[in-house]
């Protein structure tokens, strides 16, 4: 128990994805401009929402809470892997190591369950269009947006007590890019099937039950549109969920794949790859999709890069 204690109060090796220097130094180059990217450009969402009065609608409330938990999730991981790409000593201390995976799973799971929650705005938006203002009026909007950043961080509170509760004994290297659920359970040296059937019962609660409540969305949202006799219709119909399907796709695809089945995951070089590409390209290629496919913002950013353009030309000289 003492050599545990000693354990406790010290620091986690992260081994990272590779020991080669000059791939360190590339991949500390690429990922730094992707975080860039990302904070810019759901920076630069959140301000056309907030700026264009025409996007104030519970979509868009919905998009604002996805590009602040994108950012977020992107930056619980992504400075520190950037720093120990460039460190010799790939230490990190064990409080902030806790903190990581706190702040990482509750984004996640905050994620997810907002997913869920935005496909049902546009259950309502296709199937009852009529009803819909009255629906997703500004207080159910709130209480959901509420809802998933409390589901989300109470699920992650519970694991990340129960995970730092387990004996590591002597083993303190976690062959991951950051203090993962799954990396750091392993490091336990006594049995962790209950650790195992918990992470599967969250992964039922707030992984499998939104992504199942986002394909019954789905399919009455497709059954309504097939019923639609106009093309121009159904076509308009259907772009109002593209965007938010894309998404779904992304988002849901790499977690149920990494998470739903702990005991049979797969290779650690996967599951890196993986949570890399869920920290950093997911959140950088939400924002994209929501502008290129959605034309309604695509309206904002034409009406704001004009009233930038003409702001550019009054202050120029002469």
């Amino acid at each position: 128990m003492e050599q545990d204690n000693q354990t406790w109060e010290g620091e986690f090796i992260l081994l990272g994805l590779s020991s080669d220097w000059d791939m360190q130094v590339s991949l500390f180059v690429l990922l730094l401009a992707m975080y860039l990217v990302t904070v810019l450009g759901n920076f630069l969402i959140v301000l056309l929402i907030r700026l264009d009065s025409r996007l104030h609608t519970p979509m868009y409330f919905f998009l604002t809470n996805l590009s602040l938990v994108d950012v977020s999730y992107a930056t619980s991981i992504v400075p520190q892997l950037l720093v120990h790409f460039l460190a010799e000593h790939k230490g990190i201390p064990f409080l902030s190591c806790a903190a990581q995976l706190f702040f990482s799973l509750a984004l996640g799971g905050i994620e997810f369950v907002l997913l869920a929650v935005m496909a049902y705005d546009r259950y309502v938006a296709v199937c009852d269009p009529l009803r819909y203002s009255v629906i997703m009026h500004g207080g159910l909007c709130t209480r959901l947006a509420l809802a998933s950043w409390v589901s989300g961080s109470i699920n992650s509170f519970m694991h990340t007590a129960i995970t730092f509760q387990l004996p590591m004994c002597t083993n303190k290297y976690i062959d991951h890019i950051s203090c993962e659920i799954l990396a750091v359970v392993r490091l336990a040296c006594v049995d962790t099937s209950s650790n195992e059937v918990a992470i599967v019962v969250s992964s039922i609660v707030l992984l499998m039950t939104p992504f199942f409540l986002v394909l019954l969305s789905y399919i009455q949202i497709i059954s309504t549109i097939l019923k639609i006799r106009s093309t121009q219709g159904r076509r308009k119909a259907f772009h109002t969920c593209a965007s938010h399907l894309t998404v779904v796709a992304l988002c849901y695809g790499m977690a149920i794949f990494t998470y739903a089945q702990p005991q049979s995951s797969p290779s650690v070089l996967q599951e890196k790859l993986i949570s890399l590409f869920y920290a950093i390209l997911t959140p950088m290629l939400n924002p994209m999709i929501y502008s290129l496919q959605n034309k309604e913002v695509k309206r904002a950013w034409k009406k704001l890069l004009g009233h930038f353009s003409w702001l550019m030309s009054k202050l120029a000289p002469g």
